[in-house]
């Protein structure tokens, strides 16, 4: 059975994209860090549904720690799909941003790629096929105000992949990129309403998380074995 590792599983998004996964009979290991109950909660869910999963816990910003964590993830089968998906936002203009809030953002998602892939890396390149897919943001692409930490996160990853794509891509491994816009969220109703969404989004609406699922399925999948150090952006029509 392949295995498909996702950080942040236990978000909306990552939630998503983990009963996809479990749908296409892969096994799942689902991560989280300060919420593994609720990675617990969605491997109950994936079981209960038939399917194959398991919860990992670590602290994404402590590198070593993180590779020490994987030994035993290794130890039971080289991941076949590593999907980046963890991260954080602590919005603020720059002017008042402290140096915590820029570099606990930058840790989890720009540090957190760097922790995750590393170690399952040569493995994942002994067996000669694999995919690895980093959740980048619409912010990456167009900027957004109060998001200096956040954005400069996200197009990070982009550089990130075009460049890690370009390494391992003889050994049959595809690196990509997707940069969701506005989607639903308990995050996003927070701070957003469906009239402010509209004024935003040129398809009046946020996307669902299943749709964000379904790309990075189709990119985890046999169909997108010559698609490699792209970014394809799910945003309904913002950039």
């Amino acid at each position: 059975m392949r295995r498909a590792l996702v950080t942040g599983g236990s978000s909306p998004l990552g939630h998503a994209i983990c009963e996809r996964f479990a749908g296409d009979g892969l096994h799942v290991i689902v991560h989280a860090n300060t919420s593994l109950a609720r990675a617990d909660e969605v491997v109950a869910g994936i079981r209960a549904a038939g399917g194959s999963a398991e919860a990992f816990g670590c602290d994404l910003t402590d590198i070593a720690g993180t590779e020490i964590a994987l030994a035993p993830v290794l130890a039971a089968g080289v991941p076949h799909v590593i999907v980046h998906n963890a991260g954080t936002h602590d919005d603020v203009p720059l002017a008042g941003m402290s140096e915590q809030q820029w570099r606990q953002v930058l840790a989890v998602s720009l540090d957190g790629f760097f922790a995750i892939t590393r170690p399952l890396l040569l493995p994942m390149m002994a067996t000669r096929s694999g995919r690895i897919i980093a959740i980048s943001s619409v912010s990456a692409l167009m900027g957004n105000r109060g998001q200096v930490n956040y954005a400069a996160a996200k197009a990070g990853l982009i550089g990130a992949v075009k460049s890690l794509a370009r390494e391992v891509a003889s050994r049959g491994i595809t690196v990509n990129t997707v940069a969701p816009g506005v989607i639903a969220s308990p995050a996003v109703s927070a701070v957003m309403d469906a009239k402010q969404i509209a004024q935003i989004v040129p398809m009046k609406r946020a996307g669902r998380p299943e749709e964000v699922a379904d790309l990075v399925a189709f990119l985890a999948s046999d169909q997108a074995g010559y698609i490699t150090g792209q970014t394809i952006s799910i945003n309904g029509g913002m950039a």
